[in-house]
């Protein structure tokens, strides 16, 4: 029998800060959501749709990341999509949201970016944010091109 499969990686840029919550058990909550922009065409040209998708991270990691997140940072996430249900007002509801596995800062935020502060978590100085070190497990995305390449292409 086929197993089933759930994953989804997609890249976008985030809509507001990220939020930092904590269950009542202690684990770490992150919720932020992105904007993921397609080409669509529209008669003879071609228009700039954007579609919304919100994220939720677990875990320690998220405490360590959480300060990143800001505002039009561009960011990677590798994940699941989880359905929520819900009732309201005797009507069922639901929501698909992705559940993130693994994040990855992919540039810089663009004009207009984060603002707000979070319990303390965030800097007043965004700009002193590390660009190519390793923060809990994620790292900001670096340039593999050719030249860095030891050896010829195995095949």
């Amino acid at each position: 029998m086929a197993k089933d499969i759930n994953a989804v990686f997609i890249v976008g840029r985030l809509t507001r800060d990220a939020e930092l919550k904590y269950l009542n058990n202690g684990t770490a909550v992150c919720d932020f959501s992105i904007a993921v922009n397609r080409l669509k065409r529209s008669g003879d040209q071609w228009d700039s749709e954007a579609s919304f998708f919100d994220i939720t991270m677990f875990g320690p990691r998220t405490e360590k990341i959480v300060q990143y997140l800001l505002k039009g940072q561009q960011i990677a996430v590798n994940g699941e999509l989880r359905q929520d249900r819900w009732e309201k007002d005797g009507q069922t509801r639901s929501k698909v949201k992705i559940i993130a596995n693994d994040i990855q800062l992919l540039g810089k935020a663009s004009s207009g970016g984060g603002s707000g502060n979070y319990g303390g978590n965030r800097s007043e100085n965004q700009s002193n944010r590390p660009s190519n070190e390793s923060f809990g497990g994620f790292k900001p995305a670096s340039s593999n091109g050719p030249e860095n390449f030891e050896d010829d292409i195995p095949f």
